[in-house]
């Protein structure tokens, strides 16, 4: 009598999709590396705020020591609260941290997302950190040896023979962070040129065609974050901007995808 074979109690290898999950993470993991990428950063943040207490008098004189020069007659800023003079040397030693640790900042924003890109996606995160860390770091640098300078110029101007400008230095140091991470943001634009050229959805030639349409965005941005509203400190903010889109092409054109070579069969 034949045997009939038993069918085999082997389980099917699991499909690509079912590998693929089986590789993931789960939720309260991704919770879990959210909280340790966070609790990274703030060390990294409270770490660069040590060192910069530690040289908070001339981070103090860096920042408004020039703005004081500028004003007429020699005046000088004021504070009228208590504790206001205090807070601004927390806030500018919190501001200067946040500078100093960005680029581990951005390191570590780049290991959050890491675990959910392919391999090759993964070679881009020297570039990501590079290019965001010294674009927040230019920006920066260009609020504050040109574009908060001259604005402060056209605002202090107004001065005369019997109203005299004596600016508090709460409202003003506000009004230079805001300007400071409006730039910062804005020199992020190779940056995002750069990974969505990666990504194959735009190129090159199509910045370069709406280049004209860019300056009207441009000019228009310009006008919308600069509080003095001259046309000078508007023209002032968009020639950087102007050249950031000319450096974007040449980014898109550098990282441009490869073309596959077309074949016989095709």
């Amino acid at each position: 009598m034949a045997l009939v074979p038993f069918p085999s109690q082997s389980k099917p290898d699991p499909a690509p999709e079912e590998q693929l999950d089986s590789g993931k993470m789960s939720f309260l993991e991704h919770l879990d590396e959210l909280r340790r990428r966070l609790m990274y950063s703030v060390i990294a943040i409270v770490a660069g705020c040590l060192v910069s207490l530690a040289f908070i008098d001339k981070l103090f004189a860096f920042i408004f020591l020039p703005l004081q020069q500028m004003l007429p007659n020699g005046e000088k800023l004021i504070y009228t609260e208590p504790t206001e003079a205090f807070t601004i040397y927390l806030e500018l030693a919190l501001l200067a941290g946040i500078i100093l640790a960005a680029p581990f900042v951005m390191w570590q924003v780049w290991k959050f997302i890491a675990p959910g890109l392919y391999s090759k996606e993964k070679r881009f995160a020297i570039p990501f950190v590079v290019l965001s860390s010294g674009g927040f770091i230019g920006g920066a640098l260009f609020n504050h040896y040109l574009l908060f300078r001259l604005m402060w110029v056209f605002l202090a101007s107004f001065s005369n023979s019997y109203i005299i400008f004596t600016p508090k230095i709460d409202p003003l140091f506000d009004m230079y962070v805001k300007m400071m991470i409006i730039c910062g943001l804005v020199f992020q634009l190779p940056t995002v040129v750069y990974f969505l050229a990666k990504m194959g959805m735009i190129t090159a030639r199509f910045l370069w065609k709406n280049f004209k349409y860019a300056i009207l965005v441009i000019f228009i941005v310009a006008a919308a974050i600069t509080p003095s509203g001259d046309p000078f400190s508007q023209t002032v903010v968009a020639l950087p901007m102007i050249g950031l889109y000319l450096l974007s092409i040449g980014i898109a054109w550098a990282v441009r995808p490869a073309r596959k070579p077309v074949t016989d069969d095709e």
